[in-house]
């Protein structure tokens, strides 16, 4: 029996019908009935209000092995899914791909604190209009992928703040939100993240089940996305001591990385890791592993990359381009860059 089968199953020993459950749950009617159908993605959110008004446990919804193993078997089709509500356009999905492009380079400079309730306000609203909003094929792949992607940058500072169970929930709703478009490629950064989570606070073995199998099943991934992969799966091997899993994790992401190519359009989220975060997650592992000395060279290439890459920065903010002016505004203010 699968999950919307469970929930119908559920409701119905209960004795409640389907507008009651609405009621209790504060779902829409029409939005249930496609859930407990299988039209629409039984999301951690559904389950969670299920068996907080039915009290009764309805599968497994937190467990992620299970959900990764669900998602690595899956036979995802993107076919389209029955909406209701007002129309949404191109124009509003692009808005909303800026903007969760700003908040995630927001994430390099603004505390987790801070950042994390604009992001959650952000997937909220994204997650509404998803369920509620009426949208063709194109618009919904774009929309659906957008709630994945925020669910990965708020799982990520929910992690990064202390807050670990409402990023594994984040992670895993962001999971669901990838597979109503078949992206594999951001299921696995998902779930690769959720690995990097439990490897650092959790049970180490499923961190390491959980990072392979992003790995494995990111049919597609490009050259960059693959290494991001293989270096939470050689973090995960490192945690438990693996030596020969890691070492083969780090060769490997090595050999993804010297794949990258101008012609490669690679997903914007990865846009931090270069060879120089390479050697400090290898270097990290080494430390791991008990071998600081193999750190050490890693950690000096790794901090004059930086040093030069700054020097680089600070050069093209002093050095005006021929066609550029430094004059000011009527206002006064400088121009901004």
């Amino acid at each position: 029996m699968n999950q919307s089968s469970r929930l119908r199953a559920a409701r119905e020993a209960a004795g409640y019908s389907l507008a009651r459950m609405a009621a209790l749950t504060h779902f829409s009617k029409p939005y249930l009935g496609l859930v407990e159908t299988g039209r629409r993605t039984v999301t951690v959110e559904v389950i969670e209000r299920y068996e907080q008004v039915l009290g009764v446990t309805i599968g497994t919804a937190l467990d992620p092995v299970r959900i990764t193993h669900e998602w690595l078997i899956a036979d995802t089709s993107a076919a389209a899914h029955l909406r209701a509500g007002r129309h949404i356009g191109t124009s509003l999905v692009e808005a909303l791909k800026t903007r969760v492009v700003a908040l995630r380079h927001l994430d390099d400079t603004v505390s987790s604190s801070r950042l994390l309730p604009v992001i959650t306000k952000e997937l909220d609203a994204a997650t509404a209009l998803a369920r509620d909003a009426a949208y063709g094929d194109a618009v919904g792949r774009r929309l659906f992928t957008a709630v994945g992607e925020l669910a990965q940058l708020a799982g990520w500072v929910a992690s990064d703040a202390g807050q670990y169970l409402k990023a594994k929930q984040l992670y895993l709703s962001g999971v669901s939100a990838a597979e109503v478009t078949g992206d594999r490629v951001l299921g696995a950064q998902l779930l690769s993240c959720l690995s990097y989570q439990i490897a650092n606070v959790g049970r180490r073995d499923d961190a390491l089940l959980i990072a392979r199998s992003a790995v494995k099943g990111a049919t597609g991934a490009t050259p960059i996305v693959r290494a991001l992969l293989l270096e939470r799966y050689s973090w995960a091997a490192a945690r438990l001591r693996d030596a020969d899993t890691t070492r083969g994790a780090l060769d490997a992401v090595d050999d993804a990385y010297e794949q990258r190519s101008a012609d490669i359009r690679e997903p914007e989220w990865v846009y931090w890791l270069n060879r120089a975060e390479a050697d400090v997650m290898a270097a990290r592992c080494a430390i791991e592993l008990g071998t600081p000395a193999q750190a050490e060279p890693l950690l000096t290439r790794a901090q004059t990359a930086a040093e030069r890459a700054d020097s680089a920065r600070l050069q093209r903010r002093v050095t005006p381009s021929p066609t550029s002016s430094t004059a000011a505004p009527p206002d006064g203010n400088p121009l901004p860059r």
